[in-house]
């Protein structure tokens, strides 16, 4: 083995170890913004895979995209919002047991699915791109919209749903949402709008002539 290839392998399970890691942190600690910073760090070192395995543009598009903008999104949101941690705590805590029995069924489903029979180096050689020409961008398109065309259709209007679904239930009731008619607001007149009043002007009491004396 070269060097080259021993700090390929450094990286790699360095990178790993700390997906790990990072991934047991979000959803094990108590302050949400720490939790939204260690999924930071996970994406960050999931880019460094994304790097090992010569796909340069995965890699920026997570950085920028997710870590850039989403996750700080994210980090104001959850920074603004006021929550209450105690009955987080109580509920973990009671659903602790559902939650490492459906833990432990995601796992054994991952293990199976990326399985060396499904994604070994017998079936998917390691990229090799020496030329100069290659291109990650035409490479990923071409199969984005060829060979996975229907799936990332489907994706694409899963998000959208969910899209719709989530500003639907973030909108406050029809009672209480204030809403603007422009086509009432210029039929509206000055009589509408404007009322005159006439008031009765002060009668100015001027001091006595014994008071002016005595100043």
């Amino acid at each position: 083995m070269t060097i080259n290839m021993i700090l390929e392998q450094i990286v790699f399970y360095a990178a790993a170890v700390t997906i790990v890691f990072a991934g047991i942190m979000v959803i094990g600690s108590r302050n949400p913004v720490r939790g939204a910073l260690f999924l930071v760090l996970a994406f960050v070192a999931s880019a460094i895979l994304w790097i090992l395995l010569e796909a340069e543009f995965l890699a920026l598009a997570l950085i920028f995209v997710y870590v850039g903008a989403v996750m700080t999104l994210f980090l104001f949101v959850v920074m603004m919002l006021d929550i209450n941690l105690e009955p987080m705590k109580t509920r973990f805590v009671r659903y602790l047991p559902l939650g490492l029995l459906v833990m432990a069924l995601v796992l054994v489903l991952v293990i199976f699915a990326v399985a060396p029979q499904h994604f070994g180096t017998a079936k998917y050689a390691v990229p090799q791109h020496a030329s100069a020409s290659y291109s990650n961008v035409k490479e990923l398109g071409s199969v984005l919209y060829t060979t996975y065309m229907y799936p990332f259709e489907l994706a694409s209007v899963l998000l959208l749903v969910a899209i719709i679904a989530a500003i639907s239930l973030a909108l406050p009731s029809s009672r209480k949402r204030r809403l603007q008619r422009p086509g009432e607001q210029v039929q509206v007149k000055r009589e509408d709008r404007l009322r005159m009043v006439k008031m009765q002007a002060e009668k100015k009491i001027l001091p006595s002539r014994k008071w002016l004396k005595k100043r």
